[in-house]
């Protein structure tokens, strides 16, 4: 391999090396994205003492707010939720066929998916280390199934490399590690790196390189059955006479690193995206509604919040009764856990302290649009045998996203179209929904030419315009965490927030989880001490 990088430099070779293994640069802007680190859930919540009847009002049935009613609840509280909306869960929600949704200027979506597939418009993958909600789910009876992430047979796509033509996420892999490993290799034999190491020692680190980047006797990385086996053959290894098989060719370090596909290709190396991961069997959504029949008449549903007062005995909820109406009511309790999403909160009246209230306004929600689509094959499958995972593009849809379930059957399948946040989203947002799914169809014909053919209808969904929250989740940034999230997680007089706006693991169940039990810890101590 003559042509990796002519000429490097120390410094450039350490840098590049830093695109692979060094990311915590990247890591600190994905925390602010939603991407976070594992959760300190340690068990099951333990409130000692009793409730004694005590009212506690909870304002959302998302997944803060339902952890808060169900651990309240044992704990011997009288409790009720008021939920905007007509289910339970809040962003844990699948989209199956018949149901209607309505964004926030009136534009009305119906899915017509064929019955037993969906669409999860939120969240759709639980790391193996978001221990808290897997509890939940374990006490819940809620089914899981792997969810998968990384798919070596996946795609890595740039309209502006390899004349627009996708490629194998096992073949860019391999062989950018290959080349990194022959660059690194012969800058240790040409002593042009500073290494603290004993002959014995550099030796070792050489054979490691050898045989990590599958490099040859000279210590290059070329063209070869061993570098097939790991990239893939040009004709694999059968039986009989055609059993021989044929080596793939590699492709230079250099028109790699031009191609920019090595953006994508570390981030399923991150402690949240490695596996195991799950995902409920017949959709997120199935965590919500589990909540919700454990739940039953605690919660009130159709119930828009549009004030709340709290005094020195208690706090009272003014809200709109959509079933009835929109007829005013309010109801009267001790104390109030408010769960809801601070895009929202921020425009109810509610008497709290300036820190709190400043902490409220301070933070923006992220925009996040998500398109998917029915087709009439399961055409990654029998074409390009892909099962599961994720291809991502530069392209403004950002990746595809393959199911994790019905693997090989003949039937219909859903694939996830876009997933997009930033001003890719902002774009997305301001098209109408069935524009949305057409401009994706259009784009991702560039990874799966048979999309356009196979395509029969689709649903897309864009957080800014639910009404019920207004964006996708709570975008803090160092700055503002510093200045306002211990105001905003504080205890005001009788009113206690939570949700994953209120946590350092944002836009994940998880957030939610850990969030609610320390809100609900703290508050049972207070009510405990008074």
């Amino acid at each position: 391999m003559s042509n990796i990088i002519p000429n490097i430099s120390r410094r450039k070779l350490l840098a590049m090396i830093g695109y692979t293994a060094g990311s915590a640069a990247m890591y600190q802007a994905m925390t602010s994205l939603g991407f976070a680190a594992e959760s300190h859930y340690t068990g099951p919540i333990k409130l000692e003492g009793n409730g004694n009847g005590k009212k506690i009002i909870i304002l959302g049935a998302g997944i803060a707010g339902m952890v808060s009613a169900l651990e309240l609840r044992n704990a011997g509280y009288q409790v009720k939720i008021l939920e905007y909306q007509n289910r339970s869960g809040g962003r844990n929600i699948s989209v199956y066929r018949g149901k209607e949704y309505t964004e926030i200027n009136g534009t009305k979506q119906l899915c017509r998916f064929d019955s037993g597939l969906y669409f999860n418009p939120g969240p759709w993958r639980i790391p193996y280390n978001h221990y808290g909600i897997l509890e939940y789910c374990k006490r819940l009876n809620v089914k899981m199934i792997p969810f998968i992430q990384l798919n070596f047979n996946s795609y890595l796509h740039n309209t502006n490399a390899f004349n627009g033509k996708p490629q194998r996420y096992r073949e860019i892999i391999n062989d950018y590690k290959g080349g990194l490993s022959e660059l690194l290799s012969k800058s240790i034999n040409q002593n042009a790196l500073d290494l603290n190491f004993s002959k014995e020692d550099k030796e070792k680190l050489l054979d490691s390189l050898k045989s990590f980047g599958v490099l040859n006797d000279k210590f290059d990385y070329v063209t070869s059955l061993e570098t097939s086996a790991y990239r893939g053959y040009k004709k694999h290894p059968g039986g009989g006479l055609s059993a021989l098989p044929e080596a793939s060719e590699i492709i230079p370090l250099n028109e790699i690193v031009k191609s920019d596909l090595w953006k994508n290709m570390n981030i399923h190396f991150f402690d949240e995206f490695q596996h195991t991961m799950f995902e409920p069997e017949g959709g997120m959504g199935k965590i919500g509604e589990a909540f919700g029949r454990e739940l039953g008449n605690i919660i009130q549903y159709n119930a828009q919040v549009v004030e709340i007062k709290q005094d020195d005995t208690g706090v009272t909820i003014f809200y709109k009764d959509n079933q009835a109406g929109g007829q005013l009511k309010q109801e009267r309790a001790e104390w109030c856990v408010n769960t809801t999403p601070l895009s929202v909160l921020s425009q109810i009246p509610m008497n709290v302290g300036k820190p709190m209230q400043d902490a409220i306004n301070s933070v923006p929600y992220a925009s996040s649009v998500k398109i998917a689509g029915q087709y009439k094959r399961r055409f990654w499958e029998e074409d390009e045998h892909i099962y599961g995972g994720i291809s991502y593009t530069n392209l403004p849809i950002t990746q595809i996203a393959y199911p994790n379930h019905g693997y090989f059957s003949s039937g219909k399948g859903i694939l996830l179209n876009a997933y997009m946040f930033g001003p890719k989203a902002l774009e997305f947002t301001a098209m109408e929904p069935e524009e949305r799914v057409a401009k994706a169809i259009e784009l991702g014909a560039q990874i799966h030419p048979q999309i356009k053919e196979e395509f029969e209808n689709g649903f897309s969904w864009a957080w800014s315009r639910q009404p019920w929250i207004l964006g996708c989740y709570g975008a803090w940034t160092e700055e503002k965490r510093k200045q306002h999230y211990e105001n905003l997680c504080q205890i005001d007089g009788r009113i206690v927030l939570a949700g994953e706006h209120a946590s350092y693991i944002p836009a994940w169940q998880e957030g939610a989880v850990t969030s609610a039990i320390d809100a609900i810890t703290r508050l049972h101590k207070k009510v405990q001490s008074l």
